[in-house]
């Protein structure tokens, strides 16, 4: 095959779907992450530890329970996703890269968080990051900053490069 055979049909392809795939992957499992570490290990928050302070057995089992209710959002998600990759499996015009899909988890795991910190930490104020300290706002700001806007960036400049390394299935 021709390089500019290679070019047109490079052209007529769409990474669209395999980005879509990561982004919502990204997000769920980003989630997962978010709920394990800072829930369930570090037990540094609850879903609504800041409205109903888990001090007692009857708080403790409401907080557990929107906890759960985010364990089930995040892994509808993470279906979500996995539906999403099978479908951009299943397409001749959807090119395949790593660097491409990675990009896109990171991307969705950064939307994840500046969602949730936006939302949650500072217009909801159902939580904060560090839920059990006197000064709550530097954890909050850093959770936006590097757990949100750097994994954004980083998943962009990964999305971006990542159109370079890819070859559509089609032409193999």
């Amino acid at each position: 095959m021709e390089t500019n055979e290679v070019i047109d049909k490079v052209s007529k392809t769409t990474r669209r779907p395999l980005i879509a795939a990561g982004i919502l992957m990204g997000a769920g499992l980003g989630g997962f992450l978010d709920g394990i570490m800072l829930h369930q290990i570090l037990q540094w928050h609850n879903m609504m530890s800041s409205r109903i302070p888990p001090d007692t057995l009857v708080a403790a089992k409401i907080n557990m329970a929107w906890d759960g209710i985010f364990h089930a959002g995040v892994w509808v998600l993470t279906i979500i996703g996995l539906a999403f990759l099978w479908g951009a499996g299943k397409r001749r015009d959807v090119p395949w890269s790593g660097k491409t899909f990675l990009g896109s988890m990171i991307f969705g795991f950064g939307l994840f968080n500046f969602v949730e910190g936006l939302m949650n930490h500072q217009l909801l104020g159902i939580h904060h990051v560090r839920e059990y300290t006197d000064n709550k706002m530097p954890w909050d700001l850093g959770f936006l900053v590097i757990g949100g806007i750097a994994l954004l960036g980083v998943g962009w400049l990964m999305i971006r490069s990542g159109g370079k390394d890819i070859v559509p299935r089609a032409n193999l």
